[in-house]
């Protein structure tokens, strides 16, 4: 086989034998070469190759580029699939994590079982993504870069040319006179990446030019040493992990080698779909561990928040904005809360002969439960049930003009008692998180 990209191709596809095989397709240079590559090779045409499109909706020509990526797969002979998505900025991330959670996540959903989803990141991609966690202060497997195959979803995510340079992809574009899609993002030096690429990395090169060969050497090195410590903080996260919350033991995270602290801080974030927080927002992390006993420490950062109650930590996403003088009409069926939850009845057929008013905690409401002897205030009944801060100010309320008659599904008054007896049903409160 005359062509290296075929060559190379082909000697990976023999190494990974199983598995049908999708092409994360951009239409830029790097995934046209890769999928033009693999078309040419009955191997993975074999395999079920098929090409996904993901269209972010975020430049004027994002439907022309879809198109195009359409018309090149027909060329082909291959399936091409266009995802549209929205790209959500309210998290706090920049839009360029942003964008890259919109596609992944549509990638995750469209993954067959058992598919292999094939990246087109090349040796460049990976000298500046080693860089960009140096500046960021990752440890050993951060500092290792992109891994050429790890799971994702229902199958494996790939990057096959992570061997090759972006001047061998260039070639085998200009060979094929194959038509790419210019995206004008990938000039834009106010994002992170870009600013790297274009400004910093010549720089670097023209007084160290084996620079990129070091890099990549160090990073090998790390990605080794990274592995030799994951079996240790994995055994370790098994004892501090409790699957049923999803929280960790504080204290013996943090008694941990920071070797090991932090990996597994990561991998507990990872698993929840959360991004990781910078090295100052661990050290805070770190030192409201030793909070005194009824603080309800929270460190926040872009996409995520992390809460330490009841002696664990606790990783959610970030808690929307709540108008406090929210308040509705309730008779009975599903309502969506503004957190993101609902409060339905449990039985979904029946409705309330009266309305109910749904407000959220102001502040000092009290309620007598049905069969309590006594009125009790709100903030006592959540501190003795340990529901969850977090719920606690997006918890339900339920009125019968100005009267509380019920909190969520937690605590009912005799008069809420009656009003349900009623419709035969009970409130049911699903919260967000």
């Amino acid at each position: 086989m005359s062509n290296p990209l075929h060559q190379h191709l082909s000697d990976a596809l023999v190494a990974t034998p199983s598995g049908s095989l999708c092409v994360a397709f951009s239409g830029g240079p790097d995934s046209t070469a890769l999928l033009h590559a693999l078309a040419q090779l009955p191997e993975a045409r074999t395999r079920g190759l098929r090409a996904l499109h993901v269209d972010h909706g975020l430049h004027a020509d994002s439907a022309a580029w879809a198109a195009h990526c359409e018309r090149f797969c027909a060329t082909l002979a291959l399936p091409c699939e266009v995802l549209r998505v929205r790209v959500d900025t309210s998290k706090g991330e920049g839009l360029e994590a942003a964008a890259r959670d919109a596609r992944y996540t549509a990638f995750a959903t469209h993954l067959h079982e058992g598919e292999w989803l094939l990246l087109g990141h090349h040796r460049e991609d990976q000298v500046e993504t080693v860089l960009l966690k140096l500046l960021r202060g990752a440890g050993p497997d951060g500092l290792g870069g992109m891994r050429a195959l790890r799971p994702f979803e229902r199958g494996q995510l790939w990057r096959p040319l992570l061997g090759l340079s972006r001047r061998q992809l260039r070639d085998y574009i200009e060979v094929h006179a194959l038509d790419c899609i210019d995206d004008p993002s990938n000039t834009d030096i106010r994002l992170a990446r870009n600013h790297l690429r274009h400004e910093i990395l010549p720089l670097l090169l023209r007084y160290w030019p084996h620079a990129a060969d070091s890099i990549l050497h160090s990073a090998a090195l790390c990605h080794t040493a990274a592995d030799a410590l994951r079996s240790q903080w994995l055994t370790a996260f098994n004892l501090l992990h409790d699957p049923a919350t999803g929280s960790l033991d504080a204290a013996g995270w943090l008694a941990l080698d920071p070797a090991l602290r932090e990996p597994l801080l990561d991998h507990w974030l990872h698993a929840r779909n959360l991004p990781v927080p910078t090295t100052a927002q661990r050290r805070q992390i770190e030192r409201q561990c030793s909070a005194r006993t009824g603080q309800l420490p929270c460190i926040r950062w872009a996409g995520a928040e992390l809460h330490i109650w009841k002696q664990r930590l606790w990783a959610l996403p970030p808690a929307r904005t709540i108008d406090s003088d929210w308040h509705t009409c309730w008779n009975g069926e599903p309502l969506p809360l503004p957190d993101g939850g609902q409060l339905s009845l449990t039985e979904a057929s029946t409705r309330l002969a009266e309305p109910l008013s749904v407000r959220l905690r102001q502040g000092g409401e009290r309620i007598k439960p049905a069969g309590d002897a006594h009125t009790r205030e709100l903030r006592h009944l959540f501190q003795q049930s340990q529901l969850p801060p977090w719920h606690r100010n997006v918890c339900p309320l339920l009125y019968a003009g100005d009267e509380l008659v019920a909190v969520a599904d937690r605590w009912i008054s005799a008069h809420g008692a009656a009003i349900f007896q009623q419709a035969e049903s009970r409130p049911h409160w699903q919260p967000a998180r």
